[in-house]
């Protein structure tokens, strides 16, 4: 029988030999293509994104923010594989950089503002030209996205512009940095009342639509999708053809918008 010191000499050696062997990799998981969308679209694109994967494709990352923050990001070179914009200026504002595939551009939804208050409120509008807004808001703001770079907050000053009532809020702006924002500061109670796209007023429990903006008076609220110049991903464009498809449309549109 092995003496007990030469019987762990004998472990010792095995542990050694043991830790001494590398370890297999774990199999890379691959990875969805990133998409860079409008905040508006979060709650519908992540649907989308869901249906997707039971496809058996790998999940797509999403990254919301502002229309505008994303094609600067875009601009100073953050990979990235799809483009999901809010208005047409922005696509157009890469697609003079070259940094869209030109031929991938489509329009795929449409939407409309509405002008929210918070869900207790009882105000009603009727929106026409001249109507009287600032009163309502009894000394607080009026939220809504940032006008001069967000697309929700462009399409707002030109309607408010149209309407005749832009110099009697202009100073009364809470100016945010997306639309969920502004929408987040009429549900908190932090405005009045604020301009967002009807999905997102859709989306939000906090909040009730006091008014439906005319789409006569800004222009058509249109969501462009593309792929990126510097798109990497081998799923990117199976992913965009599946959004431009019946059954990806269908997603988007029951979260309210319409479809091209």
């Amino acid at each position: 029988m092995l003496s007990l010191p030469r019987r762990l000499r004998h472990y010792l050696a095995l542990c050694g030999l043991l830790l001494a062997v590398p370890a297999a990799p774990a199999q890379a998981q691959p990875r969805g293509p990133l998409v860079l969308a409008a905040a508006s679209l979060q709650e519908a694109l992540t649907a989308a994104a869901d249906s997707w994967v039971r496809k058996g494709h790998a999940r797509p990352v999403l990254s919301f923010a502002a229309s505008s923050a994303l094609a600067r990001q875009i601009a100073a070179k953050a990979p990235a594989d799809l483009f999901f914009s809010a208005d047409q200026e922005w696509m157009d504002f890469l697609a003079a950089r070259n940094l869209i595939v030109s031929s991938t551009r489509t329009d795929v939804l449409t939407n409309r503002l509405v002008i929210v208050a918070a869900a207790r409120s009882t105000v009603s509008l009727a929106v026409r030209p001249g109507f009287a807004l600032a009163p309502l808001l009894g000394g607080g703001r009026l939220a809504l996205a940032d006008p001069d770079a967000v697309p929700a907050g462009r399409y707002a000053k030109e309607a408010l512009t149209n309407l005749r009532v832009w110099a009697s809020v202009e100073g009364s702006l809470a100016r945010a940095e997306n639309v969920r924002a502004a929408l987040a500061l009429v549900a908190r109670g932090a405005a009045p009342l604020g301009i967002v796209y009807a999905t997102d007023a859709r989306a939000e429990g906090g909040v009730r639509v006091a008014g439906w903006i005319p789409a006569a008076v800004h222009k058509p609220i249109t969501y462009p999708l593309a792929r990126l110049a510097a798109a990497t991903n081998p799923e990117a464009e199976g992913f965009r053809r599946f959004l431009l498809s019946p059954e990806g449309k269908g997603i988007l549109r029951r979260y309210g918008f319409g479809a091209r």
